[in-house]
């Protein structure tokens, strides 16, 4: 694919990488899932590090007491982790959700955001673990945030990550 984009429209590795995040941007916002509940990705770096999502409050994704239902507030946090690591780490690597947990903070009003961060270390720390082919569980974690920067809920999320085998590694 990358051959592909370089040889007929003349892009470098940069252009491709923002091609991507913007195509995953818009493949997100219009998922039925996200679209219905009023998800919305509002931002995906080109180099799949950093994702912002946000949620308004509304007639359609509130609960009982009126806040933010809380399975709605989960699907914001719930591929974007997995979804970074597959384009970091690429094709050489299984990445699977293993396990989450999210928990309530306080009630969410208004429109509320999630931040998602993979740092330089986190790579670092995946690859060293990863190296020699056997699986590796990860943490990481994000807040869901309400407009006065209050966190809303808070998200951990363990994910499966191990390098696929190469024929001659058989």
């Amino acid at each position: 694919m990358k051959k592909l984009f370089k040889e007929h429209f003349g892009l470098d590795a940069t252009a491709i990488r923002i091609m991507k995040s913007k195509l995953l941007k818009f493949m997100l916002n219009i998922y039925p899932p996200y679209w219905g509940t009023g998800i919305i990705v509002k931002y995906i770096s080109p180099d799949f590090k950093e994702i912002i999502v946000e949620m308004k409050l509304s007639w359609y994704n509130h609960n009982y007491v009126k806040t933010h239902f809380g399975g709605s507030l989960y699907s914001m946090a719930d591929p974007f982790f997995m979804l970074m690591l597959i384009q970091i780490l690429g094709k050489g690597y299984v990445v699977w959700d293993q396990s989450a947990n999210i928990d309530f903070v306080k009630p969410g009003i208004g429109t509320v955001t999630a931040r998602f961060l993979i740092t330089d270390d986190n790579i670092k720390t995946i690859l060293k673990n990863t190296e020699n082919g056997k699986k590796y569980h990860h943490k990481l974690e994000a807040q869901i945030k309400d407009e006065k920067d209050e966190s809303v809920a808070s998200v951990t999320k363990i994910l499966y990550i191990r390098k696929k085998m190469q024929q001659n590694d058989l």
